[in-house]
């Protein structure tokens, strides 16, 4: 796996924020039996970004915790089946790994929603780190039954990697 990480804020975890975010990707990826070698980009904003990216990408002038940039159109969730049309889409060809997309998520929002759940950043970060990649592996939560499926796979994930609420 390639893991491209960017702070673009000055705000510093207690923690190695890259050595969890690879982890909860590994595992993710374990967990949904992707066939590849995948390339991630995760970039560290600050709440002024992610809102102004949010606005420029989505239409929604607010902040929010994560977006996700996925660069595979799933057929089904979590389904790596990719025709042989959509390899130069998808796949990088100097070193032939799927370039699966970006994640973006605010420091701030990290900390704040922390605090506001009771439990370590690590947690919350390692959680939108999980929520993130389940969306670039085609899921989504639009609707309850979609909800439920990302919220106990989450939920799964971190509990696997012993990232718990009680930590």
């Amino acid at each position: 796996m390639t893991f491209y990480i960017e702070n673009e804020t000055e705000e510093e975890f207690p923690f190695p924020v890259e050595e969890t975010a690879r982890n909860v990707c590994e595992a993710v990826l374990a967990e949904e039996k992707c066939p590849y070698e995948v390339e991630i980009n995760l970039i560290i904003t600050d709440n002024e970004g992610i809102r102004e990216l949010n606005r420029q990408c989505r239409g929604i002038d607010r902040e929010t915790d994560v977006l996700s940039f996925p660069n595979v159109d799933f057929e089904k969730e979590g389904v790596f089946e990719i025709d042989e049309d959509s390899e130069a889409d998808y796949f990088d060809p100097d070193t032939g790994e799927l370039i699966l997309g970006d994640i973006m998520i605010s420091a701030d929002r990290v900390k704040e929603q922390a605090e506001s759940y009771g439990h370590s950043v690590r947690r919350e970060f390692a959680f939108l780190v999980a929520h993130s990649m389940l969306h670039l592996c085609g899921y989504d939560h639009m609707v309850p039954e979609e909800a439920e499926i990302m919220e106990a796979k989450q939920e799964q994930i971190l509990v696997n990697l012993g990232i718990t609420r009680e930590e």
